[in-house]
């Protein structure tokens, strides 16, 4: 772990057993944190009784999801975080994070004052960082979704889930919704058993993991179907390469979530430029049609989500969330490790048994 990181985790267990961030005591939390309150049953976490707990800062900071290179949004977005200037009438800074753990900590910290979540992360960021769902992406007055998509090799022999037996398979990040639990969930119906019938390997990326079946890296990937979509778009792959196999019911996109302390004024205000706002063509075209952000709320739009994660044995409760965390710093290390001793000319060390 990298001192960095390392200081990250050790503030954000230090929040977690700060006093002096709780609440005042509540009649209900539900699956929150004991941080929050959730009186009005909506699952989200209300904002503090005591005004003096409001935040209203004189800058907005926010982030997006690293589905993909967090880079590739900092361009993408600035047509967005400029109208958000203009319209809330605060300076608004766009921060790309490297990790659903680190984007969730920092909403939890107060380092974050609005984010967009991926799908899985959502439940997290809503139950251990007080984040609070407002927005998806979509069409006209359609939220849009994504699927779960098996992506292999377009010369490959694979033709169904069942034939992966034993073969590499890539995951993408283990809170991922798409890339992780819903496989766990949805796989097994189709003859196909994570940690039974292959071992999930974490590529730690949608982009990673289709990069990786074009390269043979992996046999076949589990990856969400909007990103995949704009991979070939963008023309970071070309359709003809790869062959879909399997593509799961529809899930809800990314969500747009406020920390739930922040000023009750500011909130509104925040979600009325999210909703005035109409994407330019550049974010059309990334974002697979989509043209504006429209309502949703964690209780209605999450709740398969919801129960992918239950069934998956990953509930959105702190020690799912630690383990959950671990193993995404594990993966990333060892594909640091990996890269590192590439680009150094040697091969990679023998895993431990």
């Amino acid at each position: 772990m990298t001192t960095t990181r390392l200081l990250a985790a050790t503030a954000f267990a230090a929040l977690l057993a700060s006093p002096a961030l709780a609440q005042d005591a509540c009649p209900h939390s539900g699956q929150l944190d004991t941080l929050y309150c959730d009186e009005n049953n909506d699952l989200v976490a209300d904002a503090p009784k005591d005004e003096k707990k409001w935040r209203d800062p004189s800058t907005l900071v926010w982030a997006y999801t690293p589905v993909e290179d967090p880079a590739v949004y900092a361009n993408i977005f600035k047509p967005f975080t400029e109208h958000l200037e203009k319209c809330v009438g605060k300076r608004t800074v766009y921060y790309p994070v490297q990790s659903n753990s680190a984007e969730i900590e920092a909403m939890r910290s107060g380092r974050l004052h609005f984010a967009g979540f991926s799908t899985g992360p959502t439940g997290f960021a809503v139950n251990l960082a007080g984040a609070v769902p407002f927005a998806a992406k979509g069409l006209g007055a359609e939220v849009r979704g994504y699927n779960l998509v098996a992506i292999v090799k377009a010369g490959s022999p694979y033709q169904k889930l069942g034939e992966l037996k034993d073969k590499k398979v890539a995951h993408t990040s283990p809170s991922s919704n798409s890339g992780n639990l819903a496989p766990r969930v949805l796989f097994p119906e189709q003859g196909l058993t994570p940690d039974k019938d292959y071992k999930p390997l974490m590529s730690g990326g949608h982009d990673k993991s289709l990069l990786g079946v074009i390269s043979g890296d992996y046999d076949m990937a589990a990856v969400a179907s909007d990103v995949y979509e704009r991979m070939i778009t963008r023309g970071t792959i070309k359709k003809e390469d790869v062959r879909e196999i399997y593509r799961s019911p529809v899930f809800p996109t990314s969500s747009f979530a406020y920390a739930h302390d922040l000023k009750p004024e500011l909130a509104r205000k925040l979600t009325e430029c999210f909703y005035s706002f109409r994407f330019t063509p550049a974010m059309q075209k990334e974002f697979n049609g989509d043209d504006r952000f429209l309502p949703i709320t964690y209780k209605k739009e999450w709740a398969v989500v919801r129960e992918v994660a239950e069934k998956s044995g990953t509930p959105y409760n702190k020690s799912a969330y630690d383990a959950e965390s671990k193993r995404e710093a594990d993966a990333a290390a060892k594909k640091a490790a990996a890269d590192a001793a590439k680009a150094a000319g040697a091969a990679p060390a023998a895993p431990k048994q």
